[in-house]
């Protein structure tokens, strides 16, 4: 079985050579085992892993998340279903739209406020320093 170096892991999965030894940290992909001279010798399936980790990255799930995922994946239980990453797909769904709801909120709150201000006050003035709470108050303004 070919073995890999860091740097050809690095290279063929487009990731940064710390960005493999944090995955290893985290138990994303298995520590691999060392040569005599201490360089470590990674199996050819450490890319494509590293590949499913930045695919699953960019759908928004996180690193413990995908952990979960991998783990799914990589389980032998004859009971384990495609069902199971459905469940966790649509949970990540639900996380996604409710963060839309919060952005969008967040938005139409500054628009808002930008429309209020004349940006030509001073700015002990300015609507959007006062409604952010200039003596500490912390108020949910996109609600």
């Amino acid at each position: 079985m070919e073995r890999l170096t860091i740097g050809k892991v690095a290279k063929q999965a487009e990731v940064n050579i710390e960005t493999i030894r944090y995955y290893e940290w985290r138990g994303l992909i298995p520590r691999p085992p060392r040569r005599e001279s201490g360089y470590r010798q990674y199996p050819r399936d450490t890319v494509t892993r590293i590949q499913f980790i930045k695919r699953a990255k960019e759908l928004g799930f996180s690193l413990r998340e995908i952990l979960e995922l991998l783990s799914l994946k990589l389980r032998l239980d004859p009971n384990t279903t495609c069902g199971d990453v459905k469940k966790r797909a649509e949970i990540k769904i639900a996380d996604i739209e409710e963060k839309i709801r919060t952005l969008q909120g967040m938005k139409r709150a500054l628009i808002t406020l930008t429309m209020e201000c004349k940006g030509s006050a001073p700015v002990s003035e300015c609507p959007i320093l006062e409604a952010l709470g200039t003596r500490g108050e912390s108020a949910k303004v996109y609600s």
